[in-house]
């Protein structure tokens, strides 16, 4: 609990210690959880961080850690970066090949075993308590487990239940927290991911630089990350396509000469953006990062998307614990859910719209992008951190007019089914 509490919260702190209520409960361990778990603790008020797996744990993703990301570090952490990015080769479904080099590093790469064992690390170090190997079966706000209205049941598998003046769901794409909210998901995509260890002189050949392949389906993309000795190799599209995204990963590691080699890992992964109306909350119960929805819809990135959402959420849900009614937890709630939308959600507005042109022209993405010095410099400045989708689209005429232009293309399609429901 925070040093400034008067006596009167300090007799309610000492209550709260023997029925032992948290002040903030964060359901997940990931880049999303361990934000929110830090940016809670970090002002005092009790935190507890519950995850299901043993942690260090794999986690199906790319690990490119871009600006936005960096930024939203706690304070002292050290990148366990694998490898720096300078070059970036792209091609159109294996042709058209370019490679643009940069002098200054646009990304790292990271495994993500590593850098969420060392979120979750800060976390406890700025006061969090951490519980592994527990899963949360539902949370409860009303009913005989929830002694007030200030407070939330946590159920865990077994029976255990845990008392807390706010909770915060992170438990990925899959999120029972996410159910219990009431999030509703407009776009489902099916990753595919191999790990692959590969001899020093192949993997030298891919240091510093990465590949990315816009693929067959619409939409759809293919990733080469250098990791060391081992390439992080992938491929994403729309959820239905299972047997087609399986068939242009096997076809792509084929033709990039990496068939011969055994993953040590193969792996896939369901990513889920939010519909603009989801809630981010319900009651005192706030979700973010996966578990909310939360991530760029043309590049399915997330982490920065998780690491922004869960800070947001911790600093918010610490307002919630302290709110002494519905109405105030309410308003607090609220106020989180207009610092998401003013910030993730203008981003994720925009890469929805870019997605939908890609999805019908990725060769006019690829054309500017390996021809088209501004399109170069626009990537490098979001892979550095320097702008966002949503600043680059406001001060760019020509964005502005292509996505009005996407935007006229969907409301026209969408006029004639929209008559059809209504007869």
């Amino acid at each position: 609990m925070s040093s400034e509490n008067s006596p009167a919260d300090d007799e309610n702190s000492s209550a709260d210690d023997a029925r032992q209520v948290w002040d903030v409960v964060v359901v997940g361990a990931g880049p999303a959880g361990a934000s929110a778990a830090y940016a809670a603790a970090v002002t005092g008020r009790r935190v507890l961080l519950l995850e299901k797996a043993e942690l260090p744990r794999y986690k199906t993703c790319g690990g490119g850690i871009i600006g936005p990301s960096r930024d939203s570090l706690p304070p002292g952490f050290e990148l366990p970066f694998r490898d720096r990015v300078h070059a970036v080769t792209f091609s159109n479904n294996g042709r058209f090949t370019r490679t643009r080099r940069s002098r200054q590093m646009l990304f790292g790469l990271i495994n993500r075993p590593e850098f969420d064992h060392q979120l979750v690390e800060h976390a406890q170090k700025a006061g969090a308590e951490l519980r592994t190997g527990v899963t949360v079966q539902r949370v409860e706000q009303h009913g005989s487990a929830v002694p007030d209205r200030r407070t939330v049941a946590v159920v865990l598998q077994g029976g255990e239940t845990l008392l807390a003046r706010a909770v915060v769901g992170a438990d990925g794409s899959a999120s029972r927290i996410g159910a219990h909210v009431g999030v509703k998901l407009d776009q489902v995509d099916l990753g595919l991911e191999a790990e692959i260890p590969v001899p020093e002189t192949v993997a030298e050949d891919w240091k510093g630089r990465v590949l990315i392949d816009w693929g067959p389906m619409p939409g759809s993309y293919g990733w080469v990350f250098p990791k060391g000795d081992t390439l992080t190799v992938g491929v994403i599209s729309a959820r239905g396509e299972g047997a087609a995204t399986k068939r242009y990963l096997e076809d792509f590691i084929g033709r990039l000469g990496l068939a011969g080699f055994e993953p040590s890992i193969s792996s896939g992964h369901l990513t889920r953006c939010r519909a603009d109306d989801s809630p981010l909350s319900r009651g005192r119960v706030l979700v973010c990062g996966d578990a909310a929805g939360l991530l760029e819809p043309w590049t399915r990135e997330g982490i920065s998307f998780a690491l922004r959402s869960g800070r947001l959420a911790g600093e918010w849900a610490v307002r919630v614990s302290e709110a002494h009614d519905a109405v105030d937890a309410r308003r607090q709630a609220l106020n989180y859910a207009f610092a998401i939308k003013a910030g993730l959600g203008v981003e994720m507005s925009v890469g929805k719209r870019l997605l939908a042109l890609f999805e019908r022209r990725p060769g006019l993405f690829h054309a500017a992008l390996t021809g088209v010095r501004p399109a170069w410099r626009a990537f490098t400045d979001i892979t550095r951190g320097r702008t966002t989708l949503g600043e680059l689209i406001r001060s760019h005429p020509m964005a502005q007019r292509a996505l009005a232009a996407v935007d006229r293309r969907q409301a026209a399609t969408a006029e004639p089914v929209a008559e059809e429901s209504g007869s």
